[in-house]
């Protein structure tokens, strides 16, 4: 599978009496091109399974699979993280954490150029993106210049700069009113297509939950797959 595929994985922090198992045997998949939601309440894992997807914290077990690449089985089978969190996972989150003193196009720019690619090779990627998400128009403006929904646009560009196969996104609706948080769906749903890309995003937003079609809910660090209601909407239409 060249998504994201996660068999097993369990994360414990501690040790002994005071020993808290934030995951508990998670198993979830996501095809290439799919956008799939992951809910759940505060304290159900949610984070720590994001953490440990993104190689920023370390499972206790299990096995998980990105790209069609095993990164995880008992120990990470890739030496190295950070190369692995710059090239082949995009990240977006609540906040955009954009480069205040760059500009628009460099702020996406700037991803492929730490992979390597040259500087014209980098911008021209970047303006490509830009131009898919419709804030091309603001590639010279610096990020305090931009309007909450168009620092989204692009946070989202910056996640796909390196073609990874899989993105994560926490809670990338939350500070949005109900407009804009729609648009970042369908954006979302665009790019996942366009680019055979996997994305899972972690919400808490009720506005949003209704456009998936799989959804897991995670509760007590253990997961189970939902049709959502984007599904049954579709299945359900005539048209």
């Amino acid at each position: 599978m060249n998504g994201i595929k996660i068999e097993g994985v369990s994360k414990r922090y501690g040790s002994g009496e005071t020993a808290v198992d934030a995951l508990k045997g998670v198993d979830m998949e996501v095809e290439p091109g799919e956008v799939v939601g992951l809910i759940g309440p505060s304290g159900s894992g949610k984070s720590t399974l994001l953490k440990c997807l993104g190689a920023v914290v370390e499972p206790t077990g299990g096995k998980m699979t990105l790209g069609g690449e095993t990164i995880y089985d008992g120990v990470w089978k890739i030496s190295d993280l950070r190369a692995l969190r710059r090239d082949r996972i995009g990240f977006i989150f609540q906040a955009p954490y954009l480069i205040p003193f760059l500009d628009v196009l460099d702020n996406v720019a700037l991803v492929p150029m730490l992979s390597g690619y040259s500087d014209g090779d980098s911008r021209a990627r970047a303006l490509e993106l830009l131009e898919a998400l419709d804030v091309a128009h603001r590639a010279a403006a610096m990020p305090s210049q931009l309007s909450g929904g168009e620092q989204q646009r692009v946070s989202i560009a910056r996640a796909l700069a390196n073609r990874p196969p899989v993105i994560l996104a926490d809670e990338p609706t939350a500070p949005l009113d109900s407009e804009r948080a729609l648009s970042v769906v369908r954006i979302l749903n665009s790019m996942a297509k366009q680019y055979e890309t996997a994305i899972i995003v972690v919400t808490h937003d009720e506005k949003i939950i209704p456009t998936f079609r799989r959804i897991y809910r995670i509760r007590d660090g253990r997961t189970v797959e939902e049709a959502g209601e984007g599904r049954r909407t579709r299945e359900s239409s005539p048209y």
